[in-house]
C-alpha cells in the first residue's frame, strides 16, 4: 500500500499558461506536482527570504513565485499573478 499526501489549495491558479521552452523541457508529471505543491503552499527550492515573502504576498494578495526541479534536475519557476487571473509554468531563461 503506498502512502498518499494530500495537499490543501490556499490559493486559485486562475489560467494555467507554460512558454512553449517549459513544455520542451518538462515532462506532464513535472508540471503538475510542481502546481500541486505551488498551490498548497509548498514554494519549492527559494531562499527563506523569498518564502516569507510569499507567505505575505499570499496574505495581501501580491504575486507567488516558486522554484522546482524536475525529475532530470532542470530547474524552472511558477509564477501566480496579484489578481490570481493567470499561473505560469517558464523555465529561468524564460523570464
Amino acid at each position: 500500500m503506498s502512502a498518499r499526501i494530500i495537499l490543501i489549495a490556499k490559493f486559485r491558479l486562475g489560467k494555467i499558461v507554460s512558454t512553449p521552452n517549459a513544455l520542451d523541457q518538462l515532462t506532464q508529471d513535472d508540471i503538475l506536482l510542481a502546481i500541486q505543491r505551488h498551490q498548497a503552499g509548498d514554494w519549492g527550492d527559494v531562499d527563506e527570504h523569498d518564502w516569507q515573502e510569499n507567505e505575505l504576498s499570499l496574505e495581501q494578495g501580491f504575486r507567488l513565485f516558486s522554484v522546482y526541479h524536475a525529475g532530470s534536475g532542470v530547474k524552472f519557476w511558477l509564477i501566480t499573478e496579484a489578481d490570481r487571473s493567470v499561473t505560469t509554468v517558464l523555465m529561468p531563461e524564460d523570464y
